[in-house]
């Protein structure tokens, strides 16, 4: 988990991905690396998920994770097609469990203090804050974080350029999720340029932060 945490240090940013057609998959991955960002979490919001995380994975030269994972039949479908990592959207003590038990990578969601001292009954250090800025953003955070000093957080809901560097900037959080760089609407008409760029300008706020 500690190689996760600083990889996910390092990127900052992680693109949350519902991608419709597997066969974008490797355009959508090329274009998340030419602007600097080598990194994906594929959520198992569609059918074509499974295929899609495992063209990912197989390319060897990105950080490549599940989410929306909500049992443990799809953990062990995302790790057989290389994931790196699980995300849940809440926090689900029998796909924790698994994860953990098989020292699988997991951040769960979490939205309040009970969430987080589930995580911590589980031995968790990072988990997700979902969904952030629809539970009351960075302020939220800031509040239900105070308690658990040892506990750090990837908000993920809500993130978006105007809010990404004041996330960024408290020290409890690690990296946010975000899609606006990877809308369904950019992927469903192939524009593979515009995820680029959009991404590029992702990873220099970050940088800046």
């Amino acid at each position: 988990m500690q190689e996760l945490i600083s990889r996910l240090e390092a990127l900052r940013l992680v693109p949350v991905v519902k991608i419709d057609k597997a066969e974008d998959a490797g355009a959508l991955c090329d274009a998340l690396c030419a602007g600097g960002l080598p990194c994906a979490e594929i959520t198992f919001r569609t059918s074509a998920a499974v295929e899609a995380l495992g063209i990912a994975a197989a390319r060897g030269d990105m950080l490549v994770g599940a989410g929306t994972v909500l049992s443990v039949d799809q953990v062990k479908q995302a790790v057989d097609h290389g994931a790196s990592f699980i995300v849940s959207p809440g926090f689900n003590p029998k796909v924790v469990s698994y994860c953990v038990e098989n020292g699988i990578p997991i951040t769960p969601g979490t939205s309040n203090p009970t969430d987080i001292e589930m995580a911590l009954e589980f031995g968790l250090e990072v988990v997700k804050f979902f969904p952030a800025e629809a539970f009351g953003g960075l302020k939220t955070l800031k509040a239900v974080s105070a308690p658990y000093g040892m506990m750090r957080f990837i908000p993920t809901g809500g993130i978006n350029p105007r809010n990404l560097a004041d996330y960024l900037r408290f020290d409890k959080v690690v990296a946010c999720g975000g899609s606006w760089m990877v809308t369904g609407d950019l992927l469903a008409d192939k524009k593979f340029s515009e995820i680029e760029r959009l991404t590029r300008e992702a990873v220099e706020l970050a940088e800046k932060a």
